[in-house]
């Protein structure tokens, strides 16, 4: 049921996140600049609210949260209809952000607090399965409505998702307890244990390089399609959708045995093989190969980022930490925006595309660093045990 609101919270967000950039564009006349604005000022709100419903979380006020933040964005969304001035969609953009970073924070956390500490990667794999299948599913229903009968249905469509949540909700939140409960052995880390991989900066940091190609991806793809004459541009999330639901089941074993260098390595190499695809494509059969090489890797690399902060962590702090994951994810997209933007307003959206993929690339070597940092220091250690022994 966790995981069901959590779809459909985030497909509410990815239904209008993909679809409000064309919008603005073809109705409201917005320009390059302003487009981008239109998800990057979601995205700040969004972090903004975050910083207080985390410590709301632990004082146990996640019903609030919930609902308040669940009505917000439901009035932001009805608001959108009425919207004539691209100054109306960003303030509603922000209103928005508001509401979701509070109902956001509360979900993952409520999972993390029922999955067996032991199995935290497989069942947060599970859960983030609902997150992933979201971001691949949300934008291609949005895209078909706003194609097919028109901002009207999207806006009533979007409207009617996140009103679902409360009914079913509401069974979960009279339920579960508020207050997180300490599990009987919190197992090491599943990360490095040197004390830089201790903290939570590291995955953040890794979170938001992963996510700066995804807000290209979401805000400007269907601009491509048009740049590209991709008559069904919208496929590329269908097919990123079935290879993010064939791989996360996986992807969870994997990190439970293996840990995160496992998935983060591969993961990387196929999401800029993915990218690279993409700005190259010339008809729609050619979004097919892209959309599974990025599903596969984004499938793969954020529920581990998720599990690998949350396992970082007291369980009384878990609400901090998807805070924080959730916050790098959606500033990775806000300046993802905002920069390739830029990029795409003096080139084309194909090169921007191309740029894109440096963000993944530097993920990788940022992340081999680090590894390659923290073996040295172990080495080290070791070394001075063996001296000090002799």
């Amino acid at each position: 049921m966790l995981t069901l609101c959590n779809l459909l919270l985030f497909i509410g967000l990815q239904m209008t996140l993909s679809t409000l950039p064309a919008y603005a564009e073809g109705s409201l006349h917005a320009t390059s600049l302003q487009i981008s604005l239109v998800t990057s000022l979601f995205a700040l709100s969004a972090i903004a609210s975050r910083l207080f419903s985390a410590k709301a979380m632990e004082k146990g006020g996640r019903n609030l949260l919930i609902y308040l933040g669940l009505a917000i964005s439901f009035t932001a969304v009805v608001g959108y209809h009425w919207a004539d001035s691209i100054l109306a969609l960003l303030l509603l953009r922000m209103l928005f952000g508001i509401g979701f970073g509070m109902a956001s924070t509360a979900f993952p956390t409520m999972a993390s607090d029922v999955i067996p500490i032991r199995r935290m990667g497989e069942g947060m794999g599970y859960f983030g399965l609902s997150t992933s299948l979201a971001m691949s599913a949300g934008p291609l229903i949005g895209l078909s409505l706003l194609q097919g009968p028109g901002f009207g249905s999207l806006i009533l469509g979007t409207a009617a998702v996140i009103a679902l949540i409360v009914p079913l909700g509401y069974r979960l939140t009279s339920s579960l307890p508020t207050h997180h409960k300490e599990p009987p052995m919190i197992p090491a880390e599943a990360g490095p244990k040197t004390g830089a991989f201790r903290k939570l900066w590291v995955p953040c940091l890794l979170n938001f390089l992963l996510s700066v190609s995804y807000g290209g991806l979401l805000g400007f793809l269907a601009l491509y399609g048009s740049e590209a004459h991709l008559a069904h541009v919208a496929y590329f999330f269908l097919f990123n959708a079935v290879a993010v639901v064939i791989v996360r089941p996986l992807s969870g074993k994997i990190y439970d045995r293996y840990g995160p260098a496992a998935l983060l390595i591969p993961g990387s190499l196929f999401i800029i093989a993915g990218l690279v695809l993409l700005s190259y494509a010339s008809s729609t059969t050619a979004l097919f190969p892209a959309a599974i090489c990025y599903g596969i890797g984004f499938g793969s690399m954020q529920p581990s980022l998720q599990t690998w902060m949350i396992q970082a962590v007291d369980p009384r702090q878990r609400g901090m930490a998807n805070g924080m994951f959730l916050n790098s994810l959606d500033l990775g997209v806000a300046t993802g925006s905002m920069l390739l933007g830029s990029i795409a307003m003096y080139t084309s959206y194909a090169v921007m595309y191309r740029f894109s993929a440096l963000a993944p690339a530097l993920l990788l070597i940022v992340y081999i660093t680090i590894l390659a940092l923290q073996r040295r220091s172990r080495q080290k250690t070791a070394f001075a045990k063996i001296r000090k022994t002799v």
